[in-house]
């Protein structure tokens, strides 16, 4: 019996640092994919010498597979004029990649893909509702000028999907509501972490190493450290975070931020016009074994979202003992217990500045093991095979009645 093929199709190269869950998701489907599969993707290029729409055989996190760049992208964290997602479906137009299995992380590429045979997978990582819904910022994503459109594409695209799966139980719900007929092929599925990578330390080499970075930046050895990760997006609201910090007004307590986008220059500039330069320090994309070493020695993981699924940096924080403060977005708020973080009631600074106090300035009540104890169920490697598993016996099965029909 030959391999099945697995062909992944997402706008990014795995080997260029770009900051986003769908791209840690991704990678993780790619390290943890059974030797019994064959895995493809279809991606863009971050280098201008390398070939377009040409495969290629290429190592990734250990794991061989085949690589084909649509076009050229410089910098994935910035958007340009013209949305990354239309470039790449339009990138897909007269071709046809079809394989056994199919992964999508957008459903406007699958305009083109409808007619290919294989089976399709979509995997939606917000509460698109809320997305579309919000208003926070015109900016956010285009599609929430066109809701109607929108909800009409999806419409029109939905059935050739054998398998949608959701990391946020409310779109869960949506699409089960709206997709009556297709209930039975949605489901929820947790995003991960990878547990080789995001590890805790013991308190005495957490304590040391605090003060390394501490020592490292110029800061005094006693510093609290608290992080934002992720990319810098109206969807994030980093302009909240710095606002929150500033109503918090503890010198003693130090923002870290580990990420880039659009509002880079303006939160610079927030930083700039509220006084808060030696209390903020910003990293730009880090990769992500440096941040792991991050998280370790954080007293806390922020997010001041406006909309969210279930951040991967979330269960990164947490299985290395991090705790969380978090706004009402997405399913954080269902996945903390009272030991591994505090959920913000209300999206301002004070609530968020109130939140961070009670964390950081109090240890000893979110212990590591505590959040260790929230994130392991989202060990990569568990949920990962899993789906996997599920896959292959698709697979069999498909493959038996084959052989008994001679086809």
């Amino acid at each position: 019996m030959r391999k099945p093929v697995l062909t992944i199709f997402y706008q990014y190269n795995p080997w260029c640092s770009s900051i986003g869950g769908i791209q840690t998701l991704i990678n993780t489907f790619i390290k943890y994919a059974p030797r019994e599969f064959e895995v493809r993707l279809v991606g863009t290029a971050s280098d201008r010498s390398q070939t377009l729409g040409e495969w290629r055989q290429a190592e990734f996190a250990g794991r061989e597979i085949s690589f084909l760049p649509l076009f050229y992208i410089e910098n994935d964290d910035f958007r340009g004029l013209i949305p990354t997602t239309v470039k790449y479906t339009a990138a897909l137009v007269g071709r046809n990649y079809a394989s056994d299995f199919m992964h999508f992380y957008r459903i406007e590429p699958t305009i083109v893909t409808r007619h290919w045979q294989g089976e399709k997978t979509l995997f939606i990582q917000n509460d698109i509702q809320a997305q579309i819904a919000a208003k926070d910022d015109k900016n956010a994503i285009l599609w929430r000028k066109f809701p109607s459109a929108y909800f009409a594409l999806e419409k029109m695209l939905v059935n050739q999907f054998q398998q949608i799966y959701s990391c946020n139980t409310e779109s869960m719900k949506l699409y089960q509501q709206r997709y009556p007929d297709l209930q039975e092929r949605v489901a929820f599925l947790k995003n991960t972490f990878d547990e080789d990578i995001f590890y805790p330390l013991t308190p005495d080499k957490k304590a040391q190493s605090r003060r390394e970075i501490a020592t490292r930046l110029g800061l005094d050895v006693d510093t609290r450290f608290i992080m934002f990760a992720g990319r810098l997006h109206p969807q994030k609201d980093p302009i909240l975070l710095i606002r929150s910090l500033a109503t918090l007004d503890d010198p003693n307590i130090h923002l870290l931020i580990a990420g880039n986008g659009e509002l880079a220059e303006s939160v610079r500039a927030e930083i700039t016009q509220l006084g808060l330069e030696k209390r903020v320090t910003m990293l730009g994309a880090v990769p992500q074994k440096a941040l792991a070493d991050l998280h370790r020695v954080c007293h806390a993981l922020v997010l001041t979202s406006a909309f969210e699924g279930l951040p991967f940096v979330v269960l990164e924080a947490l299985a290395c003992g991090t705790p969380i403060v978090t706004t009402k977005a997405g399913e954080t708020p269902q996945l903390l217990s009272p030991e591994s973080g505090v959920v913000c009631q209300e999206r301002t600074p004070d609530c968020i500045a109130q939140a961070l106090r009670q964390v950081v300035m109090n240890p000893e009540n979110y212990p590591i093991s505590a959040c260790i104890k929230t994130a392991q169920p989202y060990a990569a490697r568990t949920v990962i095979s899993g789906v996997y598993k599920k896959m292959w016996q698709r697979w069999e099965k498909k493959s038996l009645v084959t052989i008994n029909t001679g086809a």
